[in-house]
C-alpha cells in the first residue's frame, strides 16, 4: 500500500552524510576562501564559474544547496535559477549578491531563490543562513511501498534505503507503477507518460525497461497482465 512518511533525506546516516553545495562564483578568489570555509564546516562543495558550467554539472550531479552568484558569464544566477524551477527542480537557493535594490531582490525571490545574503557579508552569517535553510527543507514528504521509497524533491527512488541507478524512462516507468500500486497500469498510459509525441514508444521497449527494473529489483513482484499491461504487487 502506498502511504506518505516524514524522514530524513539522509535516512539517519545509512547514506553519505556530507551536505553537497554547488557554488556558483566567477570571483575565483572568493571562491577559494568559500570552499575552505563549507569544507572546514563539513561541507563538500563543487565550485563553478559560470552559469552554463552550473546547468551542466547539476543536469549530472545531485546538490543539496545551492549557493549562486548573479552576476556571473554565460547564464547569470536569476536566469538560472528560474530554468531549474521551471524544470521542477526544488533545491534549496541562496543568492551571494553585490546587489541591493529592491526591484533586484525582488528578481532573485521571484525567480525561485529561498534566501539571500549581500556581499560583503560575514561568513558566520552566511553559515547561519544555510544551517536555517537546511533545517526548514531536511524533512521530505517521501512516497513509500515497504522498502521502495520516491524522494519528490530530488527526483530519485530508493529501494532499502539506497539509492537506485536508473535512466530517466525506468525512473519515470517505476515512480508509475508505484503510484498505482496494486493496480493494473494500461500500456497505453505507459507510453503517453514515458514517450512524447515526437518519440517511437512500444510494447517491445517498454518490456525492455520492464526486465531492466526487475533484474534491478528482482525482490519486487511486477506482473504482466495480459492484454492490459503491469502491475506492481505490494
Amino acid at each position: 500500500m502506498l502511504f506518505l512518511c516524514m524522514q530524513e533525506r539522509l535516512f539517519h546516516g545509512l547514506l553519505p552524510v556530507l551536505i553537497r553545495v554547488l557554488l556558483l562564483e566567477d570571483d575565483l578568489l572568493l571562491a577559494e576562501t568559500l570552499t575552505d570555509l563549507l569544507e572546514d564546516n563539513d561541507y563538500e562543495v563543487l565550485h563553478v564559474p559560470n552559469g552554463q558550467k552550473a546547468l551542466d554539472t547539476i543536469f549530472n550531479e545531485k546538490f543539496d544547496i545551492y549557493l549562486l552568484d548573479i552576476n556571473v558569464p554565460l547564464i547569470d544566477g536569476i536566469t538560472l535559477l528560474r530554468e531549474l524551477r521551471e524544470a521542477n527542480d526544488k533545491t534549496p537557493a541562496i543568492f551571494l549578491t553585490s546587489h541591493k535594490d529592491k526591484e533586484m531582490l525582488k528578481s532573485s525571490f521571484m525567480s525561485g531563490a529561498d534566501d539571500y545574503i549581500t556581499k560583503p557579508f560575514d561568513t558566520d552569517e552566511l553559515l547561519l543562513r544555510i544551517s536555517a535553510l537546511l533545517k526548514r527543507t531536511k524533512v521530505e514528504t517521501l512516497e513509500c511501498i515497504n522498502l521502495l521509497c520516491h524522494d519528490e524533491v530530488h527526483k530519485t527512488i530508493f529501494y532499502d534505503k539506497q539509492e537506485l541507478e536508473l535512466s530517466k524512462k525506468e525512473y519515470e516507468l517505476l515512480l508509475l507503477l508505484m503510484r498505482h500500486v496494486n493496480s493494473a497500469v494500461p500500456k497505453e498510459l505507459i507510453l503517453d507518460e514515458l514517450w512524447s509525441t515526437s518519440e517511437s514508444g512500444s510494447d517491445g521497449a517498454i518490456r525492455v525497461y520492464i526486465n531492466r527494473i526487475k533484474q534491478l529489483l528482482p525482490q519486487l513482484k511486477i506482473e504482466n497482465i495480459r492484454g492490459i499491461g503491469y502491475k506492481l504487487v505490494s
